[in-house]
C-alpha cells in the first residue's frame, strides 16, 4: 500500500458520516429509553415507600388507640376495684371513721379544675386517694397538687385535714417507700384483699 492510498482511506465520506450519524442516534435513542426507564422504577419506588410510610403510620396509630383504650379500661378497673373495697366497708381509713365517700369529684374555677378519683369525707377530715392501675413517681407530685387544689376550690373544707393515699393494682417497692417517707398511704391488691399502709401518715 503506498502512502496516497493511506491517506485516501482516512478521508470520511458521505457513507461513513450518515453510518455514524446513525449510530449516534441509535445510541441516543438507547439512552433516552434507559433514562425513561429508571425514571419509571424510581417513581415506583418511591409510591412504594410512600404507600409504606403511609401503611406504617396507620398501623402506628391503631396501635397507640389500642394501647389508650387498654390504658383507659386498666385505669376504669382499678377505680372501680379500689372505689368498691371503701364502699364495702372499708372506709376505717387512717385510723379514722368516715361518714361518706364520692367517685370522680369534679370542681373547678375560671383559673382550675380538678378531678379526685376517690374522696372519703368526715366532720373534719378529708381523704383524697388517687387510683392507678400501676402507680409511677410522677404521681405522688401529681396527688400534692391535688391536694393544695382541693382546698383552694372547695373553701369550706379549708379547715379540715387532708389525708393522701395513692391505690394501685402494682405498686413498685421504691414508689411504696417514697409515698410512706412523704406521708401518703399506700393501698394497694394483695391476692385478695385490699391492704392500706398508713404508717407515718401526715395531714395536709
Amino acid at each position: 500500500m503506498n502512502i496516497n492510498q493511506t491517506v485516501s482511506s482516512s478521508v470520511p465520506t458521505p457513507e461513513s458520516i450518515w453510518a455514524i450519524l446513525q449510530e449516534t442516534a441509535k445510541l441516543q435513542a438507547e439512552n433516552e429509553q434507559k433514562r425513561k426507564e429508571n425514571e419509571r422504577i424510581l417513581k415506583e419506588g418511591f409510591a412504594e415507600i410512600r404507600q409504606m410510610q403511609k401503611d406504617f403510620e396507620q398501623e402506628k396509630q391503631k396501635i397507640w388507640k389500642e394501647i389508650g383504650y387498654l390504658g383507659r379500661s386498666q385505669g376504669s378497673f382499678a377505680e372501680e376495684y379500689f372505689f368498691n373495697a371503701f364502699e364495702r366497708g372499708q372506709q376505717n381509713f387512717f385510723g379514722k371513721k368516715f361518714d361518706d365517700i364520692e367517685r370522680n369529684l369534679k370542681t373547678r374555677s375560671k383559673e382550675q379544675n380538678e378531678e379526685s378519683d376517690i374522696i372519703l369525707y368526715n366532720a373534719d377530715t378529708v381523704a383524697i386517694i388517687e387510683v392507678k392501675f400501676k402507680v409511677r413517681q410522677d404521681h405522688i407530685a401529681k396527688l400534692f397538687k391535688k391536694a393544695e387544689t382541693f382546698k383552694i376550690l372547695n373553701p369550706d373544707y379549708k379547715d379540715f385535714k387532708i389525708y393522701l393515699g395513692l391505690a394501685s393494682m402494682i405498686f413498685p417497692k421504691n414508689i411504696e417507700r417514697e409515698c410512706l417517707k412523704k406521708g401518703i398511704a399506700v393501698i394497694k391488691q394483695v391476692g385478695e384483699k385490699v391492704v392500706i399502709i398508713d404508717e407515718g401518715l401526715k395531714a395536709y
